[in-house]
């Protein structure tokens, strides 16, 4: 068993010298881009040296004038996360000098929360002893490279780059003379009322590389003269009498545009091979100067062409970064990463002398398979390549949901991510994070936030807080580890307490006002009470009992008594003609009702054969539509309580056959990972997200019996 950080050793206790520091502006705040840079320090070549760093809200590292790393963790403002990096290499004997460039949105989003305040806290230690503090010493600007009226990539993340590289110095290096910047402003303590309970990245630093691309296709088109939008980006890729496509890469100018003054424009669309964390950089020659660069993210295609998102759309995603030229030879690199299978670069306003090299680097998480899974079954081991590939382009500083749309810690989200991942290797860090993360922003309710860090209160659903009880027991089978689990017990007990606090004068639970009602992305009835809510609380209370003979023996009659009498409630209210309905008036019964009515008992063996025969015969339908009276398909996701159910009743050829149907179609069309459901032809729908990955960790416990 690989060894866990334990909660203790997750503890920092900064310098007392070492505060947060930041411009001399206290509302420098809103997409702002800060640079620092350290006083000049001596080193002698002797000893190991170590750089703690955390920034509000991301940061980018260099050390004597070459990029380092990029961080932090995402985290909680009170309990924020620092990053501890051995530097030894990277000094020089004599004068060192490090650079730090800070970038703060001004608002909260669907990684980091916002507490009207940017800061950047580090300290070096040579042997034991501290050489270096974040003070007054250090020097500070803001970076007026980067325009500050920047749109949101989209309704969970942080801003589009606008930046105009006529603006831009080369002051990470070592030589740049900073006396006309400014000295940092002290902005608290390292342990101040901001940014209190300094802890360790529990996860490993990102790896980033170049990686390979293929040219799906290049164009020359024309674009008005004017402020260049994602919008425009879209509209100029997609309208054929603006754009030209130029087979085998060549060059042509682009068609004229009657009565309109407009400026040429190149684009380049690139194929990663399946979505990554990613950023496209460029190498430009020749510029004039004033000449742009826009570079666009996006997931994937229909019939042949790009996606390109649309933020009219529910998400709202504008994935693109804007770059001005400056003139002559210039390197353009963003500062944020991005997300996507494919990379479409667009230079606009440029002579036919202006070269452009483009480039796209991938941040992966260090993940090592120790549990191969070979079947013997060509389909079912290309499945498992698709799950694998999944969930390892959707590891980042924690299990995301997705790289493109969103890149959020969904609690519900990791508990299937969690599973595939065991079913892979012995890594428990991503599970101990969202763990963390989850209670450290427990409501004053007892709830769980839905998404962590974050502070998107309408996006709290309260099931995905039983599948917070679901992952701790998950985490106590894999690991354990005693230490973590009594930490987070009270956790347990106030997330139970807040769930059986929802009930009805009828003893049946519903959501409460200002959370998110969120049973499937399926037909199933959309009214409360719910019978899958309310089975899903029975789970937890269940899986708790277990638990609770290790950890409280006391808390086992109470919670066994509260689980007991729910399922009976649920059986009287929900249950008729041999069927478990998803409302009280029976408007229709589904996968997933029948899935968790047979796992809590609320089904009991004698009613299983009827339940499991039709659960197996809607997935093995090959049609995804729901038609009235039939019972309700489950998505991916929640074909994994599906497939928990046909295991505990022994159907493991059922399980085979669904899969191989299901995932199988996305490998038998050259899908390299899995879709969000069975259709996204909706705008914004994903084709690379990981709650869909979770046959591998039933195809493992599969082969492994």
């Amino acid at each position: 068993m690989a060894p866990w950080p334990q909660p203790d050793d997750l503890q920092i206790q900064a310098p007392e010298t070492a505060v947060w520091i930041a411009t001399p502006h206290p509302f420098d705040l809103h997409e702002v881009y800060l640079n620092f840079r350290s006083p000049r320090w001596q080193w002698d070549g002797l000893g190991q040296v170590t750089l703690w760093i955390t920034a509000d809200s991301r940061y980018k590292l260099w050390i004597n004038g070459r990029f380092h790393h990029r961080g932090p963790a995402r985290s909680w403002p009170h309990a924020q996360k620092m990053d501890v990096l051995a530097i030894t290499s990277q000094l020089v004997v004599g004068e060192n000098v490090l650079a730090v460039q800070v970038y703060q949105p001004g608002y909260s989003h669907f990684s980091a929360v916002h507490r009207a305040a940017a800061g950047l806290l580090a300290w070096v230690v040579v042997d034991g002893a501290v050489v270096l503090v974040t003070n007054g010493r250090w020097r500070a600007i803001r970076d007026e490279s980067f325009a500050s009226d920047g749109p949101r990539i989209s309704i969970y993340g942080s801003g589009v780059e606008r930046r105009d590289w006529r603006k831009v110095e080369e002051w990470q290096t070592a030589a740049f003379d900073d006396r006309h910047w400014s000295p940092a402003r002290a902005v608290a303590g390292a342990n101040g009322p901001i940014w209190s309970g300094l802890q360790k990245r529990i996860t490993p630093q990102l790896v980033e590389r170049e990686v390979e691309m293929s040219l799906v296709e290049q164009r020359v088109g024309q674009v008005e003269v004017g402020e260049l939008t994602h919008e425009r980006v879209k509209v100029l890729w997609e309208t054929p009498s603006l754009t030209l496509s130029l087979p085998g890469g060549g060059d042509q100018r682009p068609p004229p545009q009657r009565g309109r003054a407009g400026v040429g424009v190149k684009s380049w669309l690139y194929d990663l091979g399946r979505a990554h964390t990613c950023q496209g950089w460029a190498e430009i020659k020749n510029a004039s100067g004033g000449e742009q660069l826009a570079i666009t993210y996006a997931e994937k295609m229909a019939d042949g062409a790009l996606i390109i998102s649309d933020p009219a759309t529910y998400c709202r995603m504008r994935p693109t970064d804007f770059f001005t030229l400056r003139p002559g030879d210039q390197t353009i690199e963003p500062f944020a990463l991005r997300g996507g299978r494919y990379v479409l670069f667009q230079l606009i306003g440029a002579e036919e002398t202006v070269q452009l090299t483009p480039h796209v680097r991938v941040a992966e998480y260090p993940l090592t398979v120790t549990r191969p899974l070979h079947t013997g079954d060509d389909l079912l081991d290309g499945i498992v390549t698709l799950c694998e590939n999944t969930l390892h382009a959707c590891l980042q500083d924690t299990f995301i949901d997705c790289v493109w749309r969103e890149s959020a810690q969904w609690l519900g989200d990791a508990l299937p991510q969690a599973l595939g991942l065991s079913a892979m290797c012995d890594d428990v860090r991503p599970l101990q994070t969202i763990l963390l993360d989850t209670s450290q922003g427990i409501y004053p309710d007892g709830l769980l936030p839905s998404v962590a860090p974050a502070e998107v209160h309408a996006y709290t659903i309260p099931r995905y807080s039983c599948m917070w009880v679901e992952l701790l027991a998950h985490y106590w089978q894999q690991t354990g580890d005693e230490s973590l689990v009594r930490q987070l017990w009270t956790t347990l007990k106030q997330v139970l307490a807040a769930l059986l606090g929802l009930q009805n004068e009828d003893g049946l639970l519903v959501h409460p006002p200002g959370r998110r009602f969120y049973i499937d992305w399926s037909a199933t009835a959309q009214s409360d009470p719910h019978l899958v809510f309310n089975l899903h609380v029975v789970l937890a209370l269940q899986i708790a009992v277990d638990l609770a003979q290790t950890f409280e023996p006391k808390m086992v009659t109470f919670w066994q008594a509260a689980a007991d009498k729910l399922r009976q409630r649920c059986r009287d209210g929900f249950e008729g003609n041999g069927r478990f309905h998803d409302d009280l008036t029976h408007t229709t019964h589904s996968q997933l009702g029948a899935a968790l009515a047979l796992l809590t008992g609320a089904a009991p063996p004698a009613e299983a054969d009827k339940l499991l025969e039709e659960m197996i015969a809607r997935s093995l339908n090959v049609r995804d539509e729901h038609e009235n009276g039939e019972m309700v398909l489950a998505s991916p996701f929640m074909h994994h309580y599906l497939f928990e159910s046909l295991a505990l009743y022994g159907r493991t050829p059922a399980i085979l056959d669904i899969i191989k149907l299901r995932w199988g179609r996305w490998v038998r069309h050259g899908c390299p990972t899995t879709w969000e459901n069975w259709k996204v032809d909706f705008p914004d729908g994903s084709q690379c997200h990981a709650f869909s990955a979770h046959p591998r960790y039933h195809l493992a416990k599969i082969f492994s019996q």
